[in-house]
């Protein structure tokens, strides 16, 4: 570097505030160069320090006093940018193995990556814990007992960040040691410059040796933060004093000149090319070290030091601008956020549960919950200092629906043993009467029997078929018996397969008329002869039915009749001939019905549940939910034709 690559000209120091992002401290080139006779060189420094502007002193006390804040914003800045997109999919284990090979790196190097190693690590064990206890929940009904296994990968990985954080903590003190022994180094360069200054010798004999002490300064590393700005106070003055001091003829100045304006001309280009940076903070970073290269460069000639200055200062302007138009965009969507979190934190707040009292109407509520809780998740991150406290909030309410949910699932599951006893009860004194031949008196007590089934309410899935058929083959096995022992029954019913062959055959040639109403009715009239007609043999009994309904979908199809119409109407018809048995045989039917029925209910719930997990804009989305809702549309049709027949039933016992 040349004589007169020193700190005449202006700086500039921008630094970076979360709170207040950007601001500008300009320190304006007024300073004149003093010419001192040799005779009078004795007051050197007092009358170097006269040659500063008192308000540019102030300016750059100011300056170096914010200066101090210039570290802690770039690292916060870079710990915004940090990117642990490598990391995201790695597994526990590979962590741990990345986390191994960082610990024998640099820590200054590292240091960013391991901390988003831990957060990944603790946020995939969190993720474990919560499986795990949700598998706990399902299988125990509450999760209050859950204890987390222990982690033989979390223990290494505390032991790895353990030996890292030693490591970091003696890194720090060997860097706060090396920045005292930079201090004393820096103390001692200065006493040395005072001494150039204060010489009566010629100082420019002294030129060389002073470059040595300003390259000398500038190799070493930092110091203490306390000293930093006191320290470079002293240094500046001290050089601006030698080099007011210094008769150095006007070429080798010119070149100096000269030079200096080529890099700082560069300096600017760079400067304003930074402006189609798309990367806001990328190019603050970058606008940082051209200050910083600038600062370390000497004057240039004082015709142009202003308009130079000027073209440098407006285009840090521009990027300071963006900075900080960037960030204010972050701090208004997150207000955003807030606002609307709070909102939605007021909404379940004010959910009235307390008086839902079915499974139905809990499905329905946890449904409504689900929904805000996907709502809660399409909303980004609120202010820092509040984003914690909403968040307890919101968890906080949504763990008070769900723990009453629980507790109305616990009583239900208690509801449902004492049914099942009941039933059970029910099932052991019919299974005592099965074997009995007082047909009458039996049959009129299994009948009753069937009746209090009816009341009882309902008992869990898994053990609802098994304790049915247990029941219904008791009554069953005793009613058979009774067909059995009937005399006469096996004439009758050859005399019934007859008479309903020639109905079927009746049926078959039914002409119908121009009026689809009388048709449709004589119709039916000719059905209704069916259920008159008794029982046929067993063998023959499904292949006899089979034509009769074939007969009658042919007819019902020539009449226009839907599906669902000729279904009740054969229902109709099979119910009059269940009427002609007896009580016991409609009973029998309708419980049937009735866990057909809601078999049907619950797999219309699953679905519509199902439905919450889709997205209609994720890949094949749509489709999926499309296919879901045709298929809960089929069911509700199904359970409405069920609630028919049992409507049916109902009217005729």
């Amino acid at each position: 570097m040349s004589p007169l690559d020193l700190n005449k000209d202006s700086e500039i120091l921008a630094v970076n505030n979360t709170e207040n992002p950007i601001q500008i401290v300009e320190l304006t080139e007024t300073t004149e160069t003093v010419e001192i006779p040799k005779k009078t060189r004795k007051p050197k420094i007092a009358k170097a320090a006269e040659t500063v502007n008192v308000k540019e002193a102030a300016i750059i006390t100011q300056a170096v006093e914010v200066s101090t804040e210039a570290i802690v914003v770039e690292e916060q800045i870079e710990e915004e940018k940090a990117s642990p997109s490598h990391h995201v999919t790695s597994t526990k284990v590979e962590l741990i193995e990345s986390l191994k090979i960082l610990i024998d790196k640099e820590v200054e190097t590292v240091k960013d990556e391991v901390e988003t190693i831990k957060q990944l690590f603790y946020k995939k064990t969190k993720v474990e814990i919560e499986d795990l206890k949700k598998i706990f929940t399902e299988e125990n009904g509450e999760g209050t007992e859950f204890v987390a296994p222990k982690d033989e990968l979390e223990e290494t990985f505390k032991s790895l960040l353990n030996t890292f954080r030693t490591k970091k903590a003696n890194f720090l003190a060997q860097l706060e040691k090396e920045k005292e022994t930079n201090l004393i180094q820096k103390r001692h360069i200065l006493e040395q410059m005072k001494v150039l200054v204060d010489s009566n010798d010629d100082v420019s004999i002294h030129i060389t040796e002073f470059r040595a002490l300003q390259q000398k300064w500038k190799s070493i590393g930092q110091v203490p933060q306390a000293a930093s700005t006191e320290l470079w106070k002293q240094y500046n003055l001290y050089q601006e004093s030698f080099w007011d001091l210094i008769k150095i003829n006007n070429e080798l100045r010119e070149y100096d000149f000269k030079k200096n304006l080529e890099s700082k001309t560069f300096l600017c280009e760079a400067a304003e090319k930074l402006s189609t940076e798309k990367d806001v903070i990328s190019a603050f970073q970058q606008l940082q070290k051209l200050h910083e290269e600038w600062h370390d460069l000497g004057p240039v000639a004082r015709e142009i030091r202003e308009q130079i200055w000027n073209r440098f200062k407006e285009a840090s302007t521009i990027i300071n601008k963006k900075h900080q138009t960037y960030f204010d965009s972050i701090r208004k969507l997150e207000d955003e956020n807030y606002v609307a979190k709070t909102a939605l934190c007021e909404k379940i707040e004010a959910f009235e549960f307390s008086h839902l009292n079915n499974y139905k109407a809990w499905d329905e509520a946890t449904k409504t919950v689900l929904g805000w809780q996907e709502e809660w998740r399409t909303i980004g991150f609120a202010p820092r200092k509040v984003n914690q406290k909403i968040f307890d909030r919101y968890r906080k309410v949504c763990d008070t629906f769900f723990t009453a949910k629980a507790d109305f699932y616990k009583e239900t599951k208690n509801i449902l043993i004492q049914n099942a006893d009941k039933k059970k009860a029910l099932c052991e004194n019919a299974e005592a009467l099965k074997n009995s031949t007082e047909w009458k008196e039996t049959g009129d007590k299994l009948i009753q029997l069937q009746k209090e089934w009816k009341t009882i309410g309902p008992v869990a899935k898994r053990i609802s078929d098994e304790l049915w058929k247990r029941f219904i083959s008791a009554c069953d096995y005793f009613f058979e018996q009774k067909n059995k022992n009937t005399s006469g029954q096996r004439n009758v019913e050859v005399e019934n397969l007859t008479k309903k062959k020639e109905l079927i055959a009746k049926i078959a040639a039914f002409e119908k008329t121009d009026n689809p109403t009388e048709s449709l009715s004589a119709l039916r009239t000719i059905m209704a002869e069916w259920t008159g007609i008794g029982h046929v043999p067993f063998k023959e009994k499904d292949k006899i039915y089979k034509e009769y309904r074939e007969a009658v979908d042919k007819q019902f199809e020539t009449l226009n009749v839907d599906a669902s119409n000729r279904r009740i109407e054969s229902f109709r018809s099979n119910l009059k001939d269940m009427s002609v048995k007896g009580e016991s045989k409609l009973y029998r039917e309708r419980e049937k019905l009735v866990r057909a029925y809601e078999h049907l209910k619950s797999e219309i719930a699953t679905y519509e549940n199902n439905i919450g997990f889709f997205s209609s804009h994720s890949k094949n989305g749509g489709g999926l939910i499309k296919e879901m809702e045709r298929k809960i549309e089929v069911l509700k049709d199904e359970s409405k034709l069920i609630e028919q027949k049992i409507n049916m039933i109902d009217e005729n016992i």
